[in-house]
C-alpha cells in the first residue's frame, strides 16, 4: 500500500511501512506467499485503512491473487460498480441466504470471491452504500472455534477477523492449497506479540469502571498526547424555518462544514481549510462566525477537503472535538478518518454537560492562546485549553 509510506508519523517510533507495524515489532518475515487459486477481492471500510491492526493488509501481502480497494463509500461504489467480475462470484457475508461454503460441491464454489473489512457497522454501511454487493451470491462460515483476535473487540465470541475468515473460506474453496496454516500462524504470533508488549490488552473483555467521582478521561488524552488532534468547524448555512417545520427538515438537513480547523496537541501542528457551499455567504451569518468573503477566497471543494483532511492526520490519531455535533460535519462529509473524542461528555467534579465551554475556562483560570480573530479560532483555542486541561488528570485506578 504505497500510501502508507507518504504518511510516517514524525514524532512517534520507526515503523515497517508494509505491515505498519513498530520495526522492532514487525512480522513481515513471518508472512508466506500463498499461491491461492481463488481471486480475492478485500473490500476495506476507510476507517480500518491506517489500523495498526488491520489483517487486511496481512491478507493483501500474503496472498497471490488478492486485490485491496479503500476508499470513502461513494468512492469505493464507484470504483467497484466499474469493475469487471467472474460469473461465479460472491461475497463473503451472513444473511437467511448465505450459502455455507463448507457444503458446497467443487463446482458451486466461487471463482472470485468478495471479502468485507471492518467492523460489523462498517460491513452494513458498505453493503447499504454499494448497491452491486447486494445483487451478489452470499456465503457465510461456520467457524468451530471463537475467533483467535484478542486485540480487539468483536461482537460475539466466533466472529472472525478478515484474516481468519479469509483463510477459512479458502481452506473450503481449495484445500489443497498450501500455505494457509502459516498464513493463520503469523496472524497468532501479531497477537501474542502485541498482547506481550500490552499489558493491559489481557483484560480487553473486562469492563473496567472507575471509582465515583472521579476523572473520567480517555487513557489517550493522558498517555498519548502525541496522537491527538483537537478540532473545531463551522458549518454552512441551514434553512430559517418555522417552528412548525423545523423539527422534520432538521432531521433531514446534513449540515456541511465550510471551514475546519485543528491543531496537533503536542507540536502545535495546526489545519484549516475553507470548503465551497452552496448555501450562501451573507454578510450577516459571516458576520456571526467573524469571517469574511475574503477568508473563503481559496475555498476547495468538499472532496479535495477530504483528501487535504485525510493527508494530515497520522495513522495512530484520534480527533478529539468538543461537541458531538462537530463530529457529524465530518461524518456528513464522509471525512471521519481516525477514533473521535467527544470531549463534552468527559464527566469531571469541576465540569459538568451543562456548563458552556468559556464559562468553564474562566471558572478555572485556564487560559486559551487564541491565535485568529475569527469565531472558530476562538472555539478551537478553547478546546485546546480544556483537552490540555484534561491531560493532566491521570485516569482513575480500578476499584
Amino acid at each position: 500500500m504505497p500510501a502508507l509510506e507518504t504518511r510516517p508519523a514524525k514524532d512517534s517510533e520507526p515503523r515497517c511501512y508494509r505491515c505498519f507495524r513498530p520495526a522492532e515489532a514487525c512480522f513481515c518475515d513471518a508472512i508466506p506467499a500463498v499461491d491461492n487459486q481463488t481471486d480475492v477481492l478485500i473490500l476495506q471500510h476507510r476507517r480500518e485503512r491506517f489500523h495498526p491492526f488491520n489483517t487486511a493488509r496481512i491478507v493483501n501481502q500474503s496472498l497471490r491473487r488478492c486485490d485491496l480497494m479503500t476508499e470513502h463509500n461513494v468512492d469505493l461504489n464507484r470504483r467497484f460498480d466499474s469493475l469487471p467480475l467472474s460469473d461465479r462470484v460472491g461475497v463473503l457475508y451472513p444473511g437467511n441466504d448465505a450459502k455455507l461454503l463448507s457444503e458446497l460441491s467443487p463446482a458451486e464454489r466461487p471463482e472470485q470471491l468478495i471479502v468485507i473489512d471492518g467492523t460489523w457497522h462498517h460491513a452494513k454501511t458498505l453493503m447499504r452504500d454499494i448497491p452491486r454487493l447486494q445483487t451478489l451470491p452470499r456465503y457465510r462460515l461456520a467457524p468451530e472455534t471463537p475467533g483467535r483476535y484478542r486485540i480487539r473487540r468483536e461482537p460475539n465470541e466466533h466472529a472472525l477477523s478478515t484474516l481468519e475468515a479469509t483463510v477459512s473460506a479458502l481452506r473450503a474453496i481449495e484445500p489443497e492449497t498450501e500455505g494457509l496454516d502459516r498464513l493463520l500462524g503469523a496472524f497468532e504470533r501479531m497477537v501474542d506479540d502485541q498482547l506481550n508488549h500490552t499489558p493491559s490488552a489481557t483484560n480487553w473483555r473486562a469492563n473496567q469502571s472507575r471509582r465515583r467521582g472521579s476523572a473520567n478521561v480517555p487513557r489517550v488524552l493522558t498517555r498519548e498526547l502525541e496522537n491527538v488532534v483537537v478540532a473545531y468547524g463551522e458549518q454552512e448555512k441551514g434553512e430559517r424555518l418555522d417552528r412548525g417545520a423545523r423539527r422534520g427538515v432538521r432531521n433531514r438537513f446534513r449540515a456541511k462544514p465550510i471551514l475546519w480547523t485543528a491543531e496537533r496537541l503536542v507540536s502545535g501542528e495546526r489545519f484549516e481549510c475553507a470548503i465551497q457551499t452552496d448555501s450562501g455567504l451573507e454578510s450577516d451569518f459571516l458576520d456571526r462566525l467573524q469571517l469574511s468573503e475574503h477568508d473563503f477566497a481559496d475555498a476547495v471543494s468538499v472532496e479535495s477537503f477530504r483528501e487535504r483532511w485525510r493527508a494530515f492526520l497520522r495513522p495512530t490519531d484520534h480527533v478529539a472535538v468538543y461537541h458531538s455535533n462537530t463530529a457529524k460535519l465530518l461524518r456528513n462529509v464522509d471525512a471521519e478518518f481516525s477514533d473521535t473524542l467527544i470531549l463534552k461528555s468527559i464527566h469531571m467534579k469541576s465540569h459538568t454537560k451543562s456548563d458552556s465551554l468559556e464559562s468553564f475556562l474562566v471558572d478555572q483560570a485556564i487560559e486559551a492562546q487564541v491565535d485568529g480573530s475569527s469565531r472558530a479560532s476562538l472555539r478551537l483555542a478553547n478546546a485546546v485549553a480544556f483537552a490540555k486541561h484534561l491531560s493532566q488528570h491521570e485516569v482513575a485506578p480500578q476499584p
